[in-house]
């Protein structure tokens, strides 16, 4: 997706430039932001999960979207993955500490919208 694109890494004391599209913060946020990135951030904010226990916990999401969502995840550092070498293989997948960072404000904010909620309105 990135293909082509020159990223510009900010250096010491600099800031990135989110307005740019060719900017690596940019493409995290997209990332975090998606329709099932959320999800994932959230449904692992408890525990570590293997990959059919998140897609347990993420209903109306694909196995196909979740593999998709996951890998950018990992790829930004956000997520871990983990493959135990069995048949078939066993993979669990936590946030790392910088997932637990930028995941704590969706937390917060799906936390807040669920108090504010009540039961009968959806």
């Amino acid at each position: 997706m990135t293909e082509g694109l020159q990223h510009r890494d900010a250096g010491a004391g600099e800031r990135y430039d989110v307005f740019h599209t060719d900017c690596l913060a940019r493409d995290v946020v997209d990332h975090v932001t998606s329709r099932w990135g959320v999800w994932v951030l959230i449904a692992l904010r408890r525990s570590d999960l293997r990959f059919y226990e998140l897609r347990e916990s993420i209903q109306g999401i694909s196995e196909k979207m979740l593999a998709q969502t996951l890998r950018l995840l990992v790829g930004d550092g956000l997520v871990w993955r983990e493959v135990e070498p069995t048949t078939p293989p066993r993979v669990t997948y936590g946030l790392t500490a910088f997932g637990r960072d930028v995941g704590e404000p969706l937390t917060e904010l799906f936390d807040r919208v669920t108090r504010r909620l009540s039961p009968g309105e959806q």
